[in-house]
């Protein structure tokens, strides 16, 4: 089985998990960073797993632009859908929702929210400044949670 991970990364977490996801995946996995990659041919992949990171309640334009021009094509596939939060529970689960398109998230095999990191040294100072006022954080944190990776990977493992 031949997969593509398509993710945005801001400060570097996505990336990390994305090449857990890599390490954790069967067969020929192909990682591409939206940001600076080129987009293969999707007809190449039988499934495809996309993921972003939530800044100010958000996933990055790339990642929502490449599921729009590619939806078509992304429910013919076997489908996985991420993202990294610094929420829980229900407000994760929202931003899950806002980040993906309805029908890929109906159609997607496996969905998650897979934690977050809050990197102070790859922040500028007013990115600091925004998560020190909004979410009460004065240093670098990580809650990126290795145990969900493990389950979101087990479930598009299996059929």
């Amino acid at each position: 089985m031949k997969t593509l991970i398509a993710y945005c990364t801001t400060h570097g977490c996505t990336e990390k998990i994305a090449n857990n996801l890599k390490e954790s995946l069967e067969g020929e996995i192909h990682l591409i960073n939206l940001k600076q990659d080129p987009v293969p041919a999707l007809d190449e992949y039988s499934m495809g797993i996309i993921g972003g990171s939530i800044h100010a309640g958000q996933i990055q334009k790339k990642v929502k632009d490449f599921c729009q021009k590619n939806k078509a094509e992304l429910v013919n596939k076997e489908l996985g859908l991420f993202i990294c939060c610094m929420e829980e529970g229900e407000k994760a689960h929202n931003q899950l929702l806002e980040a993906f398109p309805e029908k890929l998230l109906n159609h997607a095999k496996a969905t998650a929210y897979l934690g977050g990191e809050f990197d102070f040294g790859k922040m500028n100072y007013f990115q600091k400044l925004i998560v020190k006022k909004v979410a009460n954080i004065d240093s670098s944190i990580s809650r990126v949670n290795n145990k969900e990776i493990m389950a979101f990977a087990k479930k598009l493992t299996y059929v």
